[in-house]
C-alpha cells in the first residue's frame, strides 16, 4: 500500500482493501468542489476515511462537513431511561459517551463492547454513511473495527451465493449495538417474532453497483421462509465468513480524529474500555435509501 497525492490532498491506504487516511484537508473550513470530489472518490474506493488533527472542530462545523455527503438523518432515540436526545440543540448529532454528569449519561453506549453491526439497519431506509468525531478518548481500549462487506461477499463459495441470492433477513429494532433494550420495546425471545425492517441479504451499492453481504447484526436476526433451525444455521455460516482478519481493519483513536464510513458496504464494532476513563464522540449520519 502506498500513498497517492492529488494537489495538496494525500490518500494513504491503511488496511487490506478497507480504510485510508486523508491528509491536507481542514474540516473546520468549507470544502472546495474539487476537494469534495477527491474525498468522495477516495471514500467510495476505501469505504472508510480517517481525517486526523481536526481538534477544536465545533458541532456546527461537524454538521457542515457532514452535509457534503448528503442530507442528514435525525439522531436515533437514545436507549436511556428518558428517551430524550443527548444534544437537543443539534437534532442531527448524537453523543457516544460513557460520561455521567449529575447522575445522567451525556451519551450512549457507555463503556461496553459494541458488537458487529451496520448502523440502523432495522429501519426501512438505512443511513448511507456515519461520521464520528473524537473529542475525548481513554488511554486504551475503545478501538473501532471495520469489515469490508464487498470482500466478504466476493469470497463466499458459489453455492452459498446462489442460496442467499433472493433471501431476505429481518433486522431487530429492539436493542442497540451494545445489546441494551431500547425504551418502549419488549424482549424478543423467539427470532421469528423479531420486529424490524426486512432487507435482502445481498445488497447492491447504489453508486458503485457492487454487491455486498448485508447482515446488519446477529442478535434476533431471522430469515423468513426458513425454519428457525435453518435460519440460525445459515446466518451462523454467513457470519463465520464475515469477520475474518483479512477483510477487517482497526481504528485506534486519537483526539481530533474524524472517521466516515460507507454504511452500505461495511460493518463495524467497538472494543470495550475502562469505565473509569472518559470517552466522548459526536456522530452524524447521512440519510440513505431502502437496500435492494
Amino acid at each position: 500500500m502506498s500513498a497517492t497525492a492529488i494537489e495538496d490532498i494525500v490518500v494513504t491506504p491503511l488496511g487490506p482493501g478497507i480504510g485510508a487516511q486523508i491528509d491536507g484537508v481542514n474540516l473546520r473550513e468549507a470544502l472546495s468542489p474539487a476537494t469534495r470530489e477527491h474525498v468522495m472518490a477516495a471514500w467510495l474506493q476505501h469505504k472508510v476515511l480517517r481525517f486526523r488533527g481536526q481538534q477544536g472542530m465545533s458541532t456546527q462545523q461537524l454538521v457542515d462537513f457532514s452535509k457534503n455527503f448528503g442530507e442528514l438523518d435525525r439522531a436515533p432515540t437514545p436507549a436511556n431511561k428518558t428517551g430524550k436526545p443527548y444534544l437537543a440543540e443539534f437534532p442531527n448529532v448524537t453523543a457516544i459517551s460513557n460520561i455521567v454528569i449529575d447522575g445522567q449519561p451525556i451519551g450512549g453506549l457507555g463503556s461496553y463492547e459494541a458488537e458487529w453491526h451496520t448502523d440502523m439497519s432495522y429501519n426501512e431506509s438505512t443511513p448511507s454513511a456515519s461520521i464520528l468525531y473524537a473529542i475525548e478518548i481513554p488511554p486504551s481500549g475503545g478501538d473501532t473495527w471495520f469489515c469490508d462487506m464487498y470482500a466478504v461477499y466476493d469470497a463466499l463459495p458459489a453455492q452459498l451465493k446462489t442460496r442467499i441470492a433472493n433471501l431476505k433477513c429481518v433486522h431487530d429494532a429492539s436493542r442497540n449495538s451494545a445489546g441494551m433494550l431500547r425504551k418502549g420495546w419488549k424482549e424478543v425471545a423467539d427470532p421469528r417474532e423479531t420486529i424490524g425492517a426486512l432487507h435482502p441479504i445481498v445488497r447492491t451499492h447504489p453508486i458503485t453497483q457492487r454487491k455486498a453481504l448485508f447482515l446488519g447484526r446477529r442478535l434476533n436476526a431471522y430469515i423468513p421462509g426458513l425454519s428457525l433451525d435453518e435460519s440460525e444455521a445459515l446466518l451462523d455460516a454467513l457470519w463465520q465468513h464475515a469477520v475474518r482478519s483479512e477483510v477487517t481493519w482497526v481504528q485506534q483513536w486519537k483526539i481530533g480524529d474524524v472517521l466516515i464510513w460507507d454504511n452500505r458496504c461495511t460493518m463495524h464494532r467497538r472494543d470495550s474500555f475502562d469505565a473509569e476513563t472518559r470517552r466522548l464522540m459526536h456522530r452524524t449520519q447521512i440519510a440513505g435509501d431502502r437496500p435492494y
